[in-house]
């Protein structure tokens, strides 16, 4: 295979004069990011997992007057789940089957595109998708559906370095957008519907050398092992496939797992199955884990707790917040881990109890069986990996949900290799009301919903909040709307024609503010008039 194919295949357009960036992404720059709501530099905004923007030109007087400057079409088919990164003028993106491209964030005209080229006998669990790049140096980082890491050169989409992960024949995978902090790279891997040890991973943005490695399920003689009955840890999955937050001031990534192995039956890994469906508090220097709370203990439902974890800070106290999967929102200490509060955001049946920590507690109820059981919320969770929001100006947290029920039925299924590993089957349950997707409004000091706006039907889209009072998403029918952040009031809506996977972001050239989607299979940008 010559040196090209192995490596990707890069074309490079014409570059535009005003395409040139002014300055490498400095770690300086990545903690302050929230200092320069013109660029967009990390997955989330900032470290913070806020995703909101301080640009407030479009704001809730004149966001009925939004238009759209241009699209991008990415050629390739399938859910288009990439959040834009946008650096000094330039915006960078991934696409399905892991094409990545920069664009002239003002026109969106191509400046180079690059495509990695897959295996034909790769194994994703749900879509051949990728969520983003992580930006550090000159250099922006990819992690692919065949368990490699990528760096590529800003200015030109070559490859710099490119490592393997992990043997994805066996069923690991990545389709998370990477984490840039210091001179590290961190990625968590996919896979926990085949039986994979899960990980998370830190690169040197340098080399490609891995600086370290935190397995999910303990081996004998790790704390947490044992939790996990028999070698069933050795396939106990607890994957890392979403993006995590990151606290300059303690040093610590908060990182989320998801679901044990297999996913719907725990006959065969008695135990809580640490640290499945956990956050984890680690040293970014050296993956040591300070602390951990686990959301769903021995889950049976698939709830990865994978959600994008929020820093707030609120009279003193360092909290951080997260909407489950499993339909509760937990508010935890993020200093030592202690859960503070745990309030349902969407409707649930499998807990009507809390243990002696305040922690949800399943019901006799909850497991599935042979025959199969209703279980609210379904597989796919009262939310899922779309982004939430912190507004601090509103003070209110602004997530999707999804309201949705499933059968739950197990049955054996033993482990092989490379091979879908579930243990079950789920449906959604006709018993069960209502089938809705809404967004919804959170007090993080309560719990409590503050307002909701009701989609057509459940959707996939992420949030953004902004400063000028704005709260952006999108719905299953192609719709990209800005809301009231402060009551939920619609005030405007754009029809992109197909469907949204992914969340919103904003940036500025020039002092003109712009707000951007992917939908379909192409990127969306709006502005005033």
């Amino acid at each position: 295979m010559n040196r090209l194919l192995r490596h990707g295949t890069v074309f490079v357009f014409l570059v535009l004069a005003c395409c040139t960036s002014k300055a490498q992404v400095t770690s300086e720059r990545l903690v302050n990011a929230a200092r320069e709501p013109q660029n967009w530099l990390t997955y989330s905004g900032d470290y913070s997992g806020r995703r909101f923007s301080g640009l407030k030109q479009i704001n809730v007087a004149n966001a009925s007057s939004l238009v759209s400057k241009w699209v991008y079409q990415t050629a390739a088919t399938g859910k288009l789940e990439t959040t834009p990164l946008v650096i000094d003028g330039i915006l960078y993106a991934t696409a399905q089957e892991d094409r990545a491209f920069a664009l002239d964030a003002r026109t969106g005209r191509p400046i180079w595109i690059f495509q990695h080229p897959l295996p034909s006998d790769i194994r994703p669990c749900c879509g051949r998708v990728n969520r983003g790049f992580a930006a550090s140096g000159n250099k922006v980082f990819l992690a692919t559906l065949d368990a490699r890491v990528i760096a590529l050169d800003a200015k030109t989409g070559n490859v710099v370095w490119d490592v393997e992960a992990a043997d994805y024949k066996t069923g690991y995978s990545f389709t998370l957008a990477p984490l840039a902090v210091k001179n590290l790279v961190i990625v968590g891997v996919s896979g926990g519907e085949y039986g994979i040890r899960g990980f998370i991973d830190a690169y040197e943005a340098e080399t490609g050398r891995r600086k370290w490695r935190v397995y999910t399920t303990p081996e004998p003689g790790a704390a947490g092992h044992d939790s996990w009955e028999g070698d069933s840890w050795k396939v106990g999955g607890a994957p890392a496939w979403m993006t995590g937050t990151y606290d300059p001031e303690t040093n610590q990534l908060f990182w989320p797992t998801g679901n044990p192995s297999p996913s719907n039956r725990g006959e065969g890994r008695a135990g809580d199955n640490l640290f499945s469906n956990s956050l984890l508090a680690l040293d970014v220097d050296s993956g040591k884990m300070n602390w951990f709370f686990q959301f769903t203990r021995h889950d049976e439902h698939d709830w990865d707790a994978t959600q994008v974890p929020i820093l707030i800070d609120v009279q003193g106290k360092h909290l951080i917040a997260q909407a489950n999967r499993n339909g509760f929102f937990y508010v935890v200490d993020r200093t030592t881990g202690k859960l503070l509060s745990a309030e349902a955001y969407a409707h649930i049946t499998w807990s009507d109890t809390k243990d002696a920590d305040g922690r949800p507690a399943p019901n006799a109820t909850s497991s599935p069986t042979l025959e199969g059981r209703t279980v609210c919320p379904g597989a796919l969770g009262s939310t899922n990996w779309m982004s939430p929001s912190f507004n601090p100006d509103t003070s209110l947290f602004y997530v999707t949900a999804r309201e949705q029920c499933d059968v739950f039925s197990t049955a054996p299924q033993p482990y092989e290799a490379g091979h879908a590993y579930y243990g079950s089957a789920y449906f959604p349950s006709d018993k069960a009301e209502p089938y809705l997707g809404a967004l919804r409004a959170l007090d993080p000091t309560t719990g409590k919903m503050k307002w909701e706006f009701r989609h057509v039907s459940p959707t996939w889209s992420g949030v953004l909040s902004t400063a000028g009072g704005l709260v952006f998403t999108g719905d299953a029918e192609g719709n990209f709307i800005a809301l009231d952040a402060a009551d939920g009031k619609p005030l405007w809506h754009f029809q992109m024609g197909g469907a949204v996977y992914s969340s919103p972001i904003a940036y500025a050239i020039d002092g003109k503010q712009f707000v951007t989607i992917a939908a379909g299979s192409a990127i969306f940008t709006f502005a005033l008039p």
